[in-house]
């Protein structure tokens, strides 16, 4: 029960966190960069500024967080194959700005990468 209620409050403050830096860049129509690969691969290393919403989750993800369907989005993960997905997912949805970054490791040495002790 306890472990329970510690991934629960986990995920409160991680959708709370979404919220608060996804709202400024939707509202001044800056592109969202979301990096759709797992937790656990963000928690290793991502591209500075980028938010982490699962590909699995990524229509539900963007409207808690209250990115607009119109607000520009770049997506990635580690190969392209789930920014693909998500992609897709997200245009069936409505969304009307997306473009599918590709991979991680090909991004990180263009833009350099960041882990949450370091960004």
């Amino acid at each position: 029960m306890i472990q329970a209620t510690a991934l629960l409050t986990r995920l409160a403050v991680t959708a709370a966190a979404v919220l608060m830096l996804a709202s400024p860049f939707a509202a001044a129509g800056d592109t969202v960069l979301i990096d759709v690969r797992t937790p656990e691969e963000f928690a290793t290393g991502h591209l500075p500024g980028a938010l982490n919403m699962p590909y699995e989750d990524i229509v539900r993800l963007t409207a808690e967080a209250g990115i607009g369907r119109d607000t520009p989005l770049a997506l990635y993960c580690r190969s392209g194959r789930r920014s693909g997905i998500a992609t897709s997912e997200l245009l069936a949805n409505g969304f009307t700005q997306i473009e599918n970054l590709g991979g991680y490791e090909a991004l990180a040495k263009d833009r350099g990468s960041c882990t949450a002790s370091n960004c």
